[in-house]
Parts: C-alpha cells; sequence; structure tokens
C-alpha cells in the first residue's frame, strides 16, 4: 500500500515539477517572470516555452483519472499486486512524458502518453465485477 499511495503523491506532485521549467523559460523572457499575467507571458512562449506549458497543463490533466483508477481499484479489493504495478508503470510513463515532451521527441512522448492512460484505465476496469 505504500508504493500505492507514493505514486498518488508523486503524481499529485508532477504538475508542480512540470512547472519548474516553465518558469525557468519565463523568468528568462525580457522583463522576468510576469507574475501579474503569467498565462498571457505563457501564450507568447515558444519552442522550449510552449513545450513546457504543453507538459504542466498534460500533468494535471493526466492525473485525475490516475487518481479515479487508483481509488477504485483499491475500494474494490482489486489485487494489490497489480495496482502497485499499474501505478509504478503509470509514474514511470508520465516522468518519460515530461522528458520526453521537454526534449521535443514527440513519438516516445504520445507513447509514453498512451502508455499511462492505458494504466489509469486497467485500474479502473479492476473494479468491475
Amino acid at each position: 500500500m505504500t508504493v500505492i499511495v507514493a505514486c498518488l503523491i508523486i503524481g499529485a506532485i508532477l504538475p508542480l515539477l512540470a512547472k519548474a521549467p516553465l518558469g525557468y523559460v519565463q523568468a528568462r523572457q525580457p522583463g522576468g517572470y510576469d507574475n501579474r499575467y503569467p498565462r498571457q507571458q505563457q501564450a507568447a512562449l515558444d519552442g522550449l516555452g510552449q513545450r513546457a506549458l504543453g507538459a504542466h497543463e498534460n500533468a494535471f490533466e493526466a492525473f485525475p483519472a490516475f487518481a479515479a483508477g487508483v481509488l477504485l481499484a483499491l475500494s474494490s479489493n482489486g489485487p494489490a499486486a497489480m495496482v502497485q504495478t499499474l501505478c509504478l508503470v503509470w509514474v514511470a510513463a508520465r516522468v518519460g512524458h515530461l522528458a520526453f515532451y521537454l526534449a521535443d521527441i514527440d513519438k516516445l512522448r504520445s507513447l509514453c502518453w498512451l502508455v499511462g492512460m492505458v494504466c489509469a484505465i486497467w485500474l479502473m476496469c479492476l473494479a468491475l465485477p
């Protein structure tokens, strides 16, 4: 159970981790980081800045499905070893997604996204009778 909870915590932290490179790129813009209008500044970014923004937003989008899958699997007493494995694979896929997004390796990024979604849905399916 500890590994599963740790994966949930990591999943919740990943959007914040993805924000670090975005904040770095914004801080290097003329005038520095615009804390008053960060979304306007983000919309004007290109290259690494746009990829960092995409990775940051996608990390937020991916977490609810994963969290729902974990909670469904646990509440239905899904097989603990399978739940743990799917959680670990999801975390690895999402870390890979972030790294490949920032590195502009689109095919591997998409593969990591797919693996993460399959894990989240598989976790939900464990709750089926």
